[in-house]
């Protein structure tokens, strides 16, 4: 049994951060079921969330075939579009830390015959090396302390097969001019602690320097407030 196989028997704990800092988002049963509404995680992104929802999906293809690893449940329908977009020879792994959000996910699923939800601590993944075609973080990095963020920055590339895409959605810094800059520092300082991160640095300052990569490819969207860096290993 190799020491990834070994580690993937070890019981996997709520990290503290998580306990501390988004009971209120993701762990107490009343969040999931005040959170799972599409239209609220529509305003929560300022209207923005299908158009960042198909700009990741987009890079993986109209059609997407290989083993897919999303990191993260996320709320709204993100899981569901990409299960519909899977080919028949396709698969989808969801990695989760917490229980209730891998129950609401399956219970949003019409459709797991392709798919497989785990229990999963992202900075620390139960998988091979370069073991999926395509990787993709949606809204999770803002979420972590710098030290976690750079553990899962380095998984998630690590389980991405070399030619293979990683793909992050994330915050931003805007632009001077957009209003945005003045309106969402107090939104992120009081309910996303570790976000104003991603206002200062750039997701490929965090690549592990160990993991070749040959091209990093950003845009960004709605006044520079949102962000999709699509890695290719």
């Amino acid at each position: 049994m190799s020491a990834r196989a070994r580690s993937a028997l070890t019981p996997i704990s709520i990290p503290e951060y998580l306990q501390k800092t988004y009971w209120w988002a993701y762990l107490h049963p009343n969040a999931v079921r005040f959170f799972e509404r599409q239209w609220l995680v529509n305003l929560i992104l300022w209207g923005n969330f299908a158009r960042l929802r198909d700009a990741a999906l987009q890079e993986m293809g109209e059609v997407i075939h290989g083993r897919v690893l999303q990191v993260a449940c996320v709320y709204g329908d993100f899981t569901e579009h990409l299960v519909r977009r899977l080919s028949p020879q396709g698969s989808l792994d969801v990695v989760d830390v917490a229980p209730i959000q891998i129950k609401n996910l399956h219970a949003k699923l019409t459709n797991t015959s392709q798919v497989k939800i785990l229990q999963q601590n992202s900075s620390e993944l139960h998988f091979e090396d370069a073991s999926h075609d395509s990787v993709i973080v949606f809204f999770l990095l803002h979420e972590m302390p710098a030290d976690v963020r750079r553990k899962t920055i380095s998984e998630a590339l690590r389980v991405t097969k070399p030619g293979g895409k990683l793909i992050f959605v994330d915050y931003h810094k805007p632009v001077a001019a957009s209003p945005w800059r003045y309106i969402m520092v107090p939104i992120l300082t009081t309910l996303e602690p570790f976000a104003m991160d991603m206002w200062r640095g750039e997701i490929r300052d965090w690549l592990p320097k160990d993991i070749a990569v040959t091209k990093v490819e950003k845009q960004t969207y709605f006044g520079g407030l949102y962000q999709k860096v699509v890695i290719t290993r």
